[in-house]
């Protein structure tokens, strides 16, 4: 399938191919070399930093000499959901018209789903009228099918954690049991709610327990991605300085999609020299933009949890947000309050905790945008 070219060479969202996929070398490599082995993977990291860019990256270079499937369950809400994303992402991984298409289509149609075609993309959906007990024999139907291929087949779930939010029990236990029969198919597990894989696929009493290895997904080096920034603006004759580039990095936290989002506003919105004017003046644009978000936080939280939100995002950084010093200076009553409303912000996912190079803990908000408007309010 030829994948499109993007408006500008900064893409927020989608792969568009390796001219436009900054680094992650050794990420790929090790992905690549786990799927090789035959190993499943954990994939991990905080939002919109990457994941799923390097998973299609993986199966750009993957899709001559495997089956590669990618599935989004995020949306799902039970085990019919899931089965469903699963049968859609298979029917949307391989055209029908090749050899294996076809097998593939007749198998699915063979389990009497509904299948209807999406009005703007015309990508096929399918969908099974089934009962909640009965998706799980039809799940390992599917596999089973892919496990029967002469080709090797990836396939890569994100945002997996979802699993555990469905009502029906014991589906962690039923699925890994349909799992570990396969040998022909390798996974990649891939989620942002870190504790939950972490939990999911580390402790003992869960049913995936050691059955992945496991990759934790950083932010790109900062002189890695300064040289790509510096690069694509070259390629379309646009004059940017290093200490821009720089600067638009670290406002950014060297969060990917932000890094992407200003530099594809900056690039759009000017001539042939970038100044520290421009970026500027872009940066201030989607702060403003941004507002009646921010201000939305403040309408789903207590009093006591915008307070909190609010001194993280002006920290930046916060290592301890319980600490007598944070508190009082922040005014956010008592540390049990400000643990209470830590778990709700963690659980409404506007804040995440991370571990530092030293192994210490600490807690940061998500939205990028919304620290630097605090810090310039």
């Amino acid at each position: 399938m030829k994948i499109k070219k993007p408006l500008t060479p900064f893409p927020s969202v989608g792969y568009y191919g390796p001219t436009y996929f900054c680094d992650r070398k050794k990420e790929t490599e090790t992905l690549i070399g786990n799927i090789n082995g035959g190993q499943s993977t954990t994939l991990v990291s905080i939002r919109r930093l990457g994941k799923t860019g390097l998973i299609e990256h993986v199966r750009h270079k993957l899709s001559k000499k495997m089956i590669c499937i990618y599935a989004d369950i995020l949306p799902t809400e039970n085990s019919v959901d899931f089965l469903n994303a699963l049968a859609t992402a298979i029917v949307n991984s391989i055209p029908e018209k090749t050899g294996i298409g076809t097998k593939i289509w007749n198998f699915i149609k063979s389990l009497r789903p509904v299948i209807t075609f999406d009005a703007l993309s015309g990508e096929p959906n399918v969908s099974f009228n089934i009962q909640p007990n009965e998706s799980e024999h039809q799940i390992e139907s599917l596999f089973s099918f892919l496990e029967k291929q002469e080709k090797r087949v990836l396939f890569a779930i994100d945002e997996f954690q979802q699993i555990l939010n469905y009502p029906e029990k014991n589906v962690e236990a039923w699925l890994r049991k349909i799992i570990q029969q396969l040998k022909n198919v390798v996974f990649i597990f891939s989620g942002s709610q870190q504790h939950l894989m972490s939990d999911m696929f580390s402790n003992p009493s869960k049913p995936f327990f050691r059955s992945t290895l496991f990759m934790q997904l950083d932010k790109i080096e900062l002189e890695s991605y300064k040289k790509f920034i510096l690069k694509k603006f070259a390629e379309k004759d646009k004059e940017i300085s290093k200490n821009i580039v720089i600067e638009i990095l670290n406002w950014t936290n060297i969060h990917t999609y932000y890094v992407q989002l200003l530099c594809n506003r900056v690039y759009i919105n000017s001539g042939k020299e970038i100044t520290s004017e421009i970026w500027h003046n872009e940066a201030l644009k989607l702060l403003k933009e941004q507002e009646y978000v921010f201000y939305s936080y403040r309408d789903i939280l207590t009093k006591q949890q915008w307070k909190l939100l609010k001194s993280i995002a002006a920290e930046g950084k916060s290592y301890a947000p319980t600490s007598k010093e944070f508190v009082q200076k922040h005014l956010l009553g008592s540390p049990a309050t400000v643990i209470r409303s830590i778990n709700s912000l963690q659980k409404k996912r506007l804040v995440f905790s991370q571990y530092d190079n030293s192994g210490t803990i600490y807690y940061s908000v998500y939205d990028v945008l919304f620290q630097r408007w605090i810090q310039n309010q």
